[in-house]
């Protein structure tokens, strides 16, 4: 959730470190030392060598609890859910000295996810999840929040952080966090009036329109345009009818298309308007799994068409994509975009925990998800993650590091 990273401010969380006592004398008030006093009657008397303290012995720290909360049990959600548990273990696996993981799985009931969100907190000192948007909503409601919690989604309450209980952060890919970088990036480019186009596809509709409230604010006009679509083809009158807005543009340099849309609806809007203007739009116009980029089929009428993506899906020699190895796929199983960019959220969402199991307030992440930053505030937590740039050369996304 994109979100302004603000300092000056802390959240006491809750203390996951034993402190260490020391010792007092016996007999003696804790922080005052007695003078020795001499009677003037009396010879002096040696003074006794003071009694030597003993060390307090340091206890142990003990291990911070983690709690990993999916619904491994879903019908709908398993899948998703097991790439987000095997990313979050391959890091987990690399960084767990002083640590210890509970799994917790459930179906994708929202109050049965509820309900074992509550019963962990007892042996827990951070919890990792849920995975949905409803379920995370569902525990907000429910006023049970007092651990640190990262959400792997949104909350349904709202985008703004600030919605959230003080202890919970929301860390969750989102296609209106792109979208409103999209739209910063658009107006680096000097760009003044945009279309913003989507299907009725609920997705795309929250993203088109993330993309058009950020870009309003930045001083751009919007035109949002939903599209008909039938199994996937997007209307043949409605592209006409866009074509023709396009063409009626007095100077093609001023103005971009948002496409809120998949990469075979990309292509289809692309064959009609042409290479003109440009077109920006989500990692969902990249299908491309990163382990199986030299094998897919290329789609050479996307070259030029900008994104985002997360380096995972990007740049195989960044440095954090480097350490973690990629996920097992069955022999009898395909490769997919989304459950890699899944289980490169279970990744930093180790990350991320294992900051908080430091104690860091305000930290930021170089994740195989994007840059991270995180900070936790009286007012409540902020998350931000800024994707890297890519355009499609020679049929297939690439990194693009200047943004041009």
């Amino acid at each position: 959730m994109a979100g302004v990273v603000l300092s000056g401010l802390c959240l006491c969380l809750p203390l996951l470190t034993t402190a260490q006592t020391a010792a007092q004398p016996a007999g003696q008030p804790a922080g005052v030392e007695t003078p020795g006093i001499i009677m003037p009657e009396s010879a002096p008397k040696k003074a006794a060598p003071p009694e030597k303290e003993s060390p307090a012995k340091a206890e142990p720290a003990k291990p911070v609890r983690l709690t990993l909360l999916l619904p491994l049990e879903s019908d709908n959600l398993g899948r998703a859910a097991n790439a987000v548990r095997a990313g979050f273990l391959a890091a987990y696996d690399l960084e767990k000295a002083g640590l210890t993981l509970k799994i917790v799985t459930t179906t994708d009931n929202p109050e049965e996810i509820v309900s074992s969100y509550t019963n962990s907190l007892a042996d827990s000192d951070i919890v990792i999840g849920p995975l949905t948007r409803s379920a995370t909503a569902a525990i907000v409601e429910s006023g049970a929040v007092r651990l640190p919690t990262i959400a792997l989604t949104q909350s349904d309450a709202g985008n703004e952080s600030a919605a959230l209980p003080p202890t919970m952060l929301a860390m969750g890919l989102s296609v209106e966090d792109e979208a409103r970088e999209a739209a910063g990036w658009i107006a680096s480019n000097k760009v003044k009036r945009a279309y913003a186009l989507a299907t009725s596809s609920a997705w795309q509709r929250r993203a088109a329109k993330a993309f058009a409230a950020k870009a309003r604010g930045l001083g751009m006009e919007v035109e949002l345009v939903e599209l008909g679509s039938s199994y996937g083809f997007l209307s043949a009158l409605d592209l006409e009818r866009i074509k023709k807005q396009v063409q009626s543009e007095k100077s093609l340099a001023g103005y971009a298309v948002f496409a809120a849309l998949d990469a075979a609806q990309t292509k289809q809007l692309r064959e009609v308007i042409g290479n003109e203007p440009a077109i920006y739009g989500t990692a969902q116009i990249n299908p491309v799994p990163l382990p199986d980029r030299i094998t897919y089929e290329h789609m050479p009428e996307l070259n030029g068409v900008r994104l985002l993506d997360i380096p995972w899906q990007l740049q195989p020699d960044h440095a954090a994509v480097m350490i973690y190895p990629r996920a097992v796929v069955d022999a009898n199983q395909k490769r997919s975009a989304d459950m890699e960019r899944l289980y490169a959220l279970g990744i930093d969402a180790f990350r991320v925990a294992l900051q908080i199991a430091q104690q860091q307030k305000q930290f930021e992440v170089d994740g195989v998800t994007g840059r991270l930053k995180v900070s936790f505030e009286k007012n409540g937590a902020r998350f931000e993650r800024i994707e890297p740039y890519a355009i499609y050369r020679d049929g297939l996304p690439a990194y693009l590091a200047d943004g041009r």
